[in-house]
């Protein structure tokens, strides 16, 4: 038995710091993403195809959007199974009830593990979140009530693997690793984790198309083989369209605006898609570092984010605490100040304030 399995691709995410044309193209992208998905799942001739949830948006889905899935849908004979996650939840409205899906697709909606026979003593076990949140542990009480091979798909949160998710990732459907083997499941293929990660009893594909920057390598869909033992291989696929770079830019040595728009034009020139710049480094005290004015400079590309990250502004502390004015005063008595850290914070937003700025706030 081979399958495909996926997971969190969040048609029509926000992507709220986007422009809304950038934004638009990224979810148009996310549709691509499925497109490659089925091709994939065609070329390759899976048996089955498997979503562990957060297929869409529930608050955010448009009818165009159930349109362009349900046609997705009927365009391959390969039979699809889906576990409503928390973003996707099942209920009455859900355009999972709503709609009439074509007959390749089974739909979990139970809160509960219910089977579906793949093959002659290979059963799957599917659930569905019923609600945005609490959802309650699917594995912790389990037992299957046939022999054979137990596969199961859902969209859970292993606990031990929570560290290595983004920081503000939370616990749906809770449960621990060992929780698998006492429930007789051979293998879990889940959902909610975007940081891929393979263990002996479980799979997280992480999100086939990146949603935000700093996203690591190693995301998409994972072709699985399922032996008669239920022994699982799997072999992890690329398959997003989007293009997403994290680039950090040193301002060390720039004297004036022109340096710094130079050092980000060049970082950029060479990249395509979206791109987040931090910018770090020792500046002078008067130049103004303002991240939004440099946005201007990503007009080739789809989206460009520009923030300050560790931005020290280089004062001659020793020149403005002889300074017989309020700012030699301040310098003079914040010097004081025995903590070096707080002593820094303190001196450069006093010194940015009395001049004016608006850039107080200190790394």
């Amino acid at each position: 038995m081979r399958i495909l399995h996926f997971a969190d691709l969040h048609l029509d995410a926000p992507f709220a710091w986007a422009p809304p044309e950038t934004a638009r193209l990224r979810r148009r992208n996310r549709r691509e993403t499925l497109t490659r998905i089925l091709q994939l799942a065609d070329e390759e001739r899976v048996d089955a195809i498997l979503c562990a949830g957060d297929l869409f948006e529930h608050d955010r889905f448009t009818p165009d959007t159930v349109a362009f899935l349900r046609e997705s849908f009927a365009r391959t004979d390969r039979p699809i199974y889906l576990a409503p996650g928390n973003h996707d939840w099942y209920s009455a409205r859900s355009p999972y009830a709503l709609e009439e899906w074509s007959p390749n697709v089974h739909l979990f909606t139970e809160a509960r593990l219910t089977p579906v026979e793949l093959a002659d003593g290979l059963t799957l076990w599917g659930a569905a979140h019923r609600a945005p949140a609490n959802t309650g542990p699917f594995f912790a009480d389990f037992r299957p009530d046939r022999g054979g091979v137990h596969l199961a798909v859902a969209h859970a949160s292993e606990r031990s693997a929570l560290p290595f998710q983004e920081p503000d990732k939370e616990l749906h459907a809770p449960f621990d690793a060992a929780e698998l083997e006492a429930a007789g499941i051979d293998h879990a293929f889940l959902g909610h984790y975007h940081v891929a990660r393979d263990r002996d009893r479980y799979t997280y594909p992480g999100n086939p198309d990146p949603l935000a920057f700093g996203e690591s390598d190693g995301r998409g869909v994972v072709l699985a083989t399922i032996a008669a033992d239920g022994a699982v291989t799997r072999e992890r696929r690329p398959v997003a369209v989007s293009q997403v770079h994290d680039v950090s830019v040193p301002l060390d040595g720039c004297l004036h605006v022109d340096d710094l728009r130079d050092r980000v034009s060049q970082a950029i020139a060479a990249l395509s898609g979206s791109v987040r710049v931090t910018l770090s480094g020792e500046v002078p005290a008067d130049l103004a570092v303002e991240p939004r004015a440099l946005a201007a400079l990503g007009d080739h590309l789809d989206g460009l984010v520009v923030r300050a990250g560790d931005i020290v502004p280089s004062y001659d502390l020793e020149a403005i605490k002889a300074e017989m004015t309020v700012r030699g005063q301040f310098a003079r008595d914040a010097l004081l100040i025995a903590d070096e850290d707080r002593q820094r914070k303190v001196l450069i937003t006093g010194l940015r304030a009395l001049e004016g700025r608006r850039d107080l706030e200190v790394a």
